[in-house]
């Protein structure tokens, strides 16, 4: 017996029962996603968790959550004494909303760890300190029309990378040099000043990394 169909229109109908359970099982696979992505939603939702914008100053409410790996979010989490997560490190094939998702940490990672986008090794901060100024990667708050986005952006990833390097004199000299003179903020001006003239590799991570 030949284990072909016998005419064009059993080829047919066998490539539409091929077709048609193909859909079936990308329907379920899509379906399976929706679920968990609801129920992990349900879960951000309750714990409450967003960041709030005061100005300098952000502050998380609620309690970070890791709901498990995942596909595109396989990246290592590392915990406080309490169990709450603290970093993450992005591994190859991330995705950042998914990321999110996972840990219930919103808004977007990648700007409140002033970059454009995340990027395999780089290690995310989750939680700001409530008490340190932090200042946005797109440009400052209170920027006027036409400001230059491009160098401002440029100017916070070398003073990041400073940080990540423990180089407080590049730091220092990115800030002084091109940063400061593209903040009109007086308040803005002398809080970040504080910070870059103390040293404190902790707070400039929170400012520029």
């Amino acid at each position: 017996m030949s284990m072909y169909p016998g005419s064009a229109a059993d080829v047919e109908h066998t490539a539409v029962r091929i077709e048609s359970r193909g859909d079936q099982l990308l329907h379920a696979k899509e379906l399976q996603l929706a679920n968990r992505r609801a129920g992990d939603e349900a879960i951000c939702l309750r714990e409450l968790l967003r960041v709030v914008v005061g100005g300098l100053y952000w502050e998380r409410q609620g309690t970070l959550r890791d709901l498990g790996p995942r596909e595109f979010a396989r990246g290592e989490v590392t915990v406080d004494e309490n169990g709450i997560p603290v970093t993450y490190t992005v591994q190859p094939g991330d995705i950042e909303a998914v990321v999110a998702e996972r840990l219930c940490a919103y808004p977007t990672l990648a700007s409140l760890n002033h970059r454009r986008d995340i990027h395999p090794g780089q290690v995310l901060w989750l939680t700001p300190d409530p008490d340190l100024p932090w200042v946005p990667y797109y440009n400052p708050w209170d920027a006027p029309a036409g400001f230059r986005q491009i160098p401002y952006q440029q100017a916070i990833e070398s003073a990041g990378t400073a940080v990540d390097a423990g180089d407080v004199d590049t730091v220092r000299k990115v800030w002084n040099g091109t940063l400061k003179a593209m903040f009109t903020s007086q308040e803005t001006v002398a809080a970040v000043q504080k910070v870059v003239d103390s040293g404190d590799l902790n707070a400039l991570r929170q400012l520029f990394s």
